[in-house]
């Protein structure tokens, strides 16, 4: 069933109307937004095939004259422009996505720019312009929930090489209390097999909304996390780490996260950020659940002014 979110307020009359895409592999997320980064309708609806998850994305945007979309997709997704298969999503596992042309089914519908990312890169870049790294110039947003992925921002730009990061998938130092053999039918027990929403279930048999706070189970989340956090400030020297998704939603996860960051590097990186308790460093998302809608959003923008890939514009976005 569709969930639609009754935010129809009107559009500025002089502002360009962008569409943003969350494309997850649970639940895709449309909105319409404006350049001054408001979202002023959403709609929701779970991820089912590609061909009909794409027609009810296409169906909301009918009509709306939008001018720009932003796509930020799960993956792995192919960003190579020039690739023949840039705009692709490529050897995801989830039934039916494998090798799927997205932005060329959007495309046939609407004949505008388009902003494409992964779903993580976009909530970083959100991040990096409205939320909780505003003003800095880098940042590692995590999403930890049915998977678990890193997004990468630095010196303004949102990080692409070779493909585009899969931080998630980072073998880690195993918990030495942890016998689980770990989730991800490619590696086991990388960080999204040891971590993730479903790899909590498997090694505990119930969700992980379910345990009690004080249950052992936090102390070995919190040890993968902190590993992969540590890790990251000892390659890319981010200045934030933002940490979202449905596993995040525990509160009393961001604490213990922080102290096994902390004793994991030791001392060792000299940064006044890193000097107090992490509590400033590594954090919460700052626009909430809407980093990676507002991140989209931010994708379409930049892909109507016609800046270079992954370059922030001159009016700050």
């Amino acid at each position: 069933m569709t969930h639609r979110e009754d935010k129809r307020t009107p559009l500025p009359g002089d502002s360009a109307v962008i569409g943003a895409i969350e494309a997850g592999g649970t639940k895709f997320v449309c909105g319409i937004g404006s350049p001054d980064g408001e979202i002023h309708d959403t709609i929701s609806f779970p991820t089912g095939k590609p061909e009909e998850t794409l027609a009810q994305a296409i169906d909301y945007f009918a009509g709306r004259g939008v001018q720009a979309i932003g796509v930020g997709s799960f993956g792995p997704i192919d960003l190579r422009l020039g690739s023949g298969t840039y705009g692709f999503v490529t050897t995801t596992p989830k039934a039916g996505w494998a090798n799927f042309d997205f932005l060329g089914t959007l495309r046939r519908s609407f004949d505008v720019p388009y902003g494409w990312d992964t779903d993580v890169n976009a909530a970083a870049y959100g991040e990096a312009i409205w939320g909780a790294a505003r003003g800095l110039d880098s940042c590692v947003y995590y999403t930890i929930g049915t998977g678990v992925g890193v997004g990468v921002y630095a010196e303004g730009r949102l990080l692409h090489g070779l493909l585009h990061s899969e931080g998630g998938h980072l073998r880690l130092r195993r918990h030495p209390d942890d016998p689980f053999a770990g989730s991800c039918p490619y590696h086991g027990d990388c960080l999204e097999g040891m971590a993730s929403g479903p790899a909590l279930q498997a090694r505990w048999g119930v969700p992980g909304h379910e345990l009690a706070p004080d249950h052992p189970a936090w102390e070995i989340e919190a040890h993968y996390i902190a590993e992969s956090v540590a890790a990251a400030v000892l390659l890319l020297s981010p200045r934030r780490i933002i940490l979202g998704g449905g596993v995040m939603q525990q509160e009393h996860l961001l604490p213990l996260i922080r102290q096994r960051a902390a004793a994991s590097l030791n001392g060792y990186v000299a940064a006044s950020e890193l000097a107090e308790g992490l509590g400033e460093y590594i954090v919460a998302p700052g626009l909430g659940t809407q980093s990676g809608l507002r991140g989209a959003l931010a994708l379409g923008i930049r892909a109507l002014e016609r800046e270079p890939a992954g370059l922030l514009p001159q009016s700050g976005l």
